[in-house]
């Protein structure tokens, strides 16, 4: 089975420095690929270009066996969802919030009751449906952002550090249950964190960007046993600490 994304080469600028470099970096299809890094290595970055919000210097970006760079911007779109660590709701009820996007697609309205209601449980926010979003927890901002991205079945779903804002015990909580929801869909995530934990949880493999370079893919204890360089192991002291 060809992977979803495959990368090769590439590097991307941003302030006129060098911000990412990937020699080569694939996603399988059904993949949670976690990546960690220091504060400003690059992963964010990695993120905007696979969500077409930046443009690469140079290199190639696959999807699906396709260039990224040939498919239109909107087609594209469809096929992901993008959750933030920032929730960007609209200030409008959480139903309607996780409808917005199923809206711009024009589906049927019954459609569109039944899917937003599916997630609304599965994401236990069911109580919060008509609240306005701007009354509910950080916590509860966050699950419906999940149930967003959810209800719209991307192909790939990319996560930047969703839960770097909440407390330990709502951070811990979600972590379990979007590991399942993952896991029973099948999907494809891109998970950004600078947790070590998490990404061992997380993910079926860990990719591990320094200084703006992609240094180590593999399971987390592999590389956890055996640092391809000095650079990763001072940042898997971490684990440790």
């Amino acid at each position: 089975m060809n992977p979803l994304i495959e990368i090769q080469k590439l590097v991307v600028q941003r302030g006129g420095r060098d911000a990412l470099q990937i020699t080569a970096l694939d996603v399988q299809r059904g993949e949670t690929l976690a990546v960690v890094g220091p504060n400003g290595a690059g992963k964010s970055t990695l993120l905007l270009v696979l969500a077409k919000l930046i443009r690469p210097l140079r290199g190639q970006i696959l999807f699906d066996g396709q260039p990224l760079a040939k498919f239109d911007n909107l087609e594209y779109r469809r096929k992901i969802a993008f959750v933030f660590q920032d929730p960007l709701l609209m200030d409008i009820s959480v139903e309607e919030n996780i409808a917005l996007g199923l809206r711009f697609r024009g589906l049927p309205k019954e459609d569109i009751r039944t899917r937003v209601h599916y997630w609304l449980k599965q994401l236990n926010i069911q109580s919060l449906a008509g609240r306005r979003a701007g009354d509910i927890s950080g916590g509860e901002a966050q699950r419906t952002s999940l149930a967003r991205a959810f209800v719209l079945e991307p192909e790939l779903l990319l996560l930047d550090e969703p839960f770097a804002a909440l407390d330990p015990p709502t951070r811990a909580s979600l972590l379990e249950e979007l590991s399942s929801l993952i896991s029973r869909g099948r999907r494809t995530a891109i998970f950004v964190t600078h947790n070590l934990d998490e990404a061992a949880r997380l993910s079926q493999r860990i990719a591990i960007i320094v200084k703006g370079n992609l240094m180590q893919v593999g399971p987390a204890q592999q590389i956890r046993m055996n640092p391809v360089n000095n650079d990763v192991a001072m940042f898997l002291r971490q684990w440790s600490d």
